[in-house]
């Protein structure tokens, strides 16, 4: 609009200024001057409409539109994301890691319930050699006490080897009881009738006894000896068997 009333108001002048050059005396008379229209620049540039009318979106279209907007979110695999698989790694790397620590943890626990067992064992079995070598004077002390006949005891005449008797003994009950301080312990199945255990008794014979049950020790003829529980040397014994 701006163009067009300055191209009118240019072609005004020039018409007024070329219509009457007659009047005008020859002396004051000057050739027209051309005026010539300043161009005007355009602030926007020109837009251009349709006269087309869009149709409207149906519902069935806009309910259309998320389900093809889906496939192109994931036009990219999962696969091939960095993060993904970086994160994947990484996951891969804690469950490892975590693994191995816990198998450290629990081989570390066994080893120390393992010195534990064998300090312990150490502690408890450091005599078994001794203890061995120990027993048979146990026994040659025994031997003699069963030797002495009991109505040889309760003679007035036999008051000396009573005396020796009793000496005897004492020192043995005495070095039982130290022995017992230590874990050294000594058991006789005969007296108590016991059922042979080849875990605590060596059956040096078998043969009929009547009124007892087969597979019963009735009598001993070395005594048995363990050392905080663990045999160090079983029991020789005779054992019951009626069929």
């Amino acid at each position: 609009m701006i163009q067009r009333s300055l191209l009118r108001q240019s072609r005004a002048i020039s018409s007024k200024l070329y219509s009457s050059p007659s009047t005008v005396p020859s002396r004051f008379y000057s050739p027209p001057t051309r005026i010539f229209p300043i161009p005007v620049t355009r602030a926007f540039p020109p837009r251009w409409y349709s006269s087309e009318t869009k149709p409207e979106p149906t519902i069935d279209a806009q309910a259309s539109q998320p389900e093809q907007a889906a496939p192109s979110a994931e036009t990219v695999p999962e696969s091939e994301d960095p993060l993904k698989k970086e994160l994947d790694t990484k996951n891969k790397e804690i469950v490892d890691l975590k693994d191995k620590y816990l198998r450290s943890v629990a081989e570390f626990r066994n080893l120390q319930d393992r010195t534990k067992r064998d300090i312990n064992a150490a502690r408890d079995f450091a005599i078994t050699r001794f203890a061995k070598d120990l027993v048979d004077s146990v026994d040659n002390l025994d031997r003699a006490l069963e030797t002495v006949p009991p109505e040889k005891l309760s003679d007035a005449e036999n008051q000396d080897l009573k005396s020796l008797y009793d000496g005897l003994k004492m020192t043995e009950r005495i070095l039982m009881q130290t022995l017992s301080k230590h874990g050294l312990e000594r058991f006789d199945p005969g007296l108590e009738g016991h059922r042979f255990d080849p875990n605590l008794h060596e059956a040096t014979f078998m043969t009929k006894v009547e009124g007892k049950e087969d597979g019963t020790v009735f009598m001993t003829q070395q005594k048995g000896f363990s050392l905080n529980g663990r045999v160090i040397r079983a029991a020789k014994v005779g054992v019951v068997k009626n069929s």
